[in-house]
């Protein structure tokens, strides 16, 4: 689903249609979070640093990703 697809989808009538489409979304944002929170442990942010720029504690962060990058 492109950008343009997931746009019009999101905002859909049909309730079926609108959640695929949060779905996708969804996905698409875990994917890009995972992406940049080994770009920053790869530059040597620390744990904190990332959990401050995501809005949530450097432990549930931290529990989050460090099995991905063990």
């Amino acid at each position: 689903m492109d950008v343009e697809e997931l746009s019009v989808n999101l905002s859909s009538d049909d309730p079926a249609i609108g959640l695929r489409a949060s779905l996708a979304l969804h996905r698409l944002a875990e994917r890009v979070e995972a992406n940049q929170v080994a770009s920053a442990r790869g530059k040597g942010w620390s744990w904190q640093q990332i959990g401050d720029a995501l809005g949530v504690t450097r432990q549930s962060v931290h529990t989050k990703y460090n099995k991905e990058s063990s």
